[in-house]
This record gives C-alpha cells, sequence and structure tokens, in this order.
C-alpha cells in the first residue's frame, strides 16, 4: 500500500451528489488521482464539470449495488439516496443500495487492502429520545415505517463495517452526518434549506410540515467535507462511529424566518401536517469529533445560507433554470 502521507488513488462512489462532488473536489485539489462512481440516480454530472478534463480525475457510471473491480487505497463510500423524497421513491433499491453496496464496497476494500469511510446518518438515532445525541445512545428507529428503507439500511451498513474490521481486520471510518447545506444541493430532494430557499427566491408560499417547532443543526458542506477528510487521516485504531455535524439548534420555523430575511422575499409562511416517523428534534454532541479530530464547524449559519442562496439564484436565473 501507499504511504497515506503521500498522493494516494481514492474511490469516491455517489461522486456526482451533493457531498461527493465536493469531496472529489477536495481530494483533487489535495493532488491525488479521484475515481468519481455514480449511477446518476440523483447525482448531476454537472456537480463534477469542472474536474472533468483534469490529469487527476476520472468518472465512471457504475452501480454499487454491483461488484466494482479497481485498484485503490482509498475508499469514500457516499452512494446512497439521501432525501426522503427520492429514497421514499424506490425503497426496496435505497436498501439495497445501502446493504449490497456496503458489502460490495467491503469486499474491494478487503481485496486491495484498502482503508475505507462509511457516511453512515444521523438517522441511525431515529426519533430520538435523548438529546443532543452522542455515539453511544442506539437509537429510537422504526424499523417497518415509510424511513425505514434509509434508516435500517444504514443501520445495517454500520453493522456490516464492524463485523468485516471484527472478521477482516479492515481499516474503517464511521462518520455519523447530521444535516448539511450548501452549493449543488439537488433543487427537488425535499429537504428544508433548499426547499425554503427556492421557495424564497420564487415569491411561493415557503411550507413548514408540522408547527415549525422541531428543531434541526446544519452544517456548511465546506466543514463536512474537512471532517471526511481528518477522520480519514486518523491512527487505525480509531475507527468512529463519530457524529459530524454542527451541534447550534435552530427551530425550523426560525429557519425559515432567516431565510426569507436574507433573501429580501414577500413569501408567506405556511403550515402542513408533519409527515410519519419525522423526527421532532436533531442535534449532534461533536465531543468526539473535537477530541479526535481536532474538528468542529467554522462557517457561521448567515453566511453558508448566502452562499447557498447565491447558488440557487444563479441556477433560477439560467434559462434552463433546475434541469
Amino acid at each position: 500500500m501507499r504511504n497515506y502521507d503521500s498522493s494516494k488513488r481514492i474511490l469516491v462512489t455517489g461522486g456526482a451528489g451533493f457531498l461527493g462532488s465536493h469531496l472529489c473536489e477536495r481530494l483533487a485539489e489535495d493532488r491525488h488521482d479521484v475515481l468519481c462512481v455514480d449511477n446518476f440516480y440523483t447525482g448531476r454530472r454537472a456537480n463534477v464539470a469542472n474536474l472533468i478534463g483534469r490529469s487527476n480525475f476520472e468518472i465512471q457510471r457504475h452501480d454499487i449495488c454491483f461488484p466494482l473491480y479497481v485498484e485503490v487505497d482509498e475508499i469514500y463510500n457516499l452512494a446512497c439516496p439521501a432525501s426522503p423524497i427520492h429514497y421514499q421513491f424506490d425503497p426496496v433499491q435505497t436498501t439495497k443500495t445501502s446493504v449490497h453496496g456496503a458489502i460490495n464496497m467491503l469486499g474491494l476494500a478487503k481485496r486491495v487492502k484498502a482503508r475505507i469511510f462509511q457516511a453512515s446518518t444521523s438517522e441511525v438515532y431515529g426519533d430520538p429520545k435523548i438529546h443532543p445525541q452522542t455515539e453511544a445512545y442506539w437509537g429510537h428507529v422504526n424499523p417497518i415505517g415509510i424511513r425505514s428503507c434509509y434508516d435500517e439500511g444504514k443501520r445495517c451498513a454500520e453493522t456490516l463495517f464492524f463485523d468485516y474490521r471484527r472478521q477482516h481486520h479492515l481499516s474503517i471510518k464511521v462518520g455519523r452526518i447530521f444535516n448539511t447545506y450548501g452549493p449543488r444541493m439537488h433543487p427537488n430532494d425535499g429537504r428544508v434549506v433548499s426547499n425554503f430557499i427556492i421557495q424564497a427566491l420564487t415569491g411561493n408560499p415557503i411550507t413548514i410540515f408540522g408547527d415549525g417547532g422541531q428543531t434541526r443543526s446544519f452544517c456548511y458542506v465546506d466543514d463536512m467535507v474537512e471532517a471526511f477528510v481528518r477522520l480519514m487521516k486518523t491512527p487505525d485504531d480509531f475507527t468512529g462511529p463519530v457524529n459530524l455535524g454542527n451541534p447550534i439548534e435552530l427551530s425550523i420555523l426560525q429557519l425559515a424566518e432567516k431565510i426569507v430575511d436574507l433573501t429580501g422575499s414577500r413569501s408567506k409562511i405556511i403550515f402542513k401536517p408533519l409527515p410519519s416517523d419525522d423526527p421532532i428534534q436533531r442535534q449532534p454532541d461533536i465531543a468526539l469529533a473535537r477530541e479526535k479530530l481536532g474538528w468542529e464547524p467554522k462557517v457561521e449559519l448567515q453566511e453558508g445560507l448566502k452562499q447557498t442562496i447565491i447558488y440557487f439564484d444563479d441556477r433560477l436565473s439560467r434559462n434552463n433554470g433546475f434541469s
């Protein structure tokens, strides 16, 4: 294997998605050879258009539910639709992507002796009964609900990662990602940040599900990518799981009001019934990330939202809109 301090061959699954494209960009800028793999279910080639043509970047259409035979030093496994609209559209495929995809990527890592990162999620905590959530919390998840394909798929993927670690001595890293936002978010993914910004910019009513009192904490994408890179560089005896997110909590109503203010929109806020199994509170305890990674978010919500608004405003102003 190559030395971890030198240039590496790195595979990023889901590399044309929101988080994946930013990670590919960071790794390419760090002079690694990057292989971006995506089936383009939610990923977009436009997300990595600025990298195409670079000598240290390659893109390949592939579904990780099927084996992949490449030679790499590190694997970042980000492939899986992550928004309720997309992962509930084909829930069986969502579960397959999490489970079969994990098996295939772990098998690849075992064969080539690569270090492998799993993009897990705060959804493993379900609708939590403790607040904020620590990594020691086992969660409160409905195994048969409409969100279960994603929640339980990611929980099973974590199981597989740790079993491969115990059985095959694989070098693994597991990060539990909390709400992340920024440029290149999918405009139709149903997440509150993109939804609210698009509604505000177009003058449509801003839709809040429930009374708006449910809380979230939002991490800007650049901070999240920094956490990924730092986690991958930790010593082999630190596997995670580790919470990655912003511990500053705010209500959905507060977020909507902030976006209305930043966009100067005249959109009205309307309320609709809360979807099934939607968690009431979600806030990470990041003490472990601070200790092991020396990491915490740096980008203030106000600044991150401004950058995200600029991105969506630019896309809206183009003739092709969000096509």
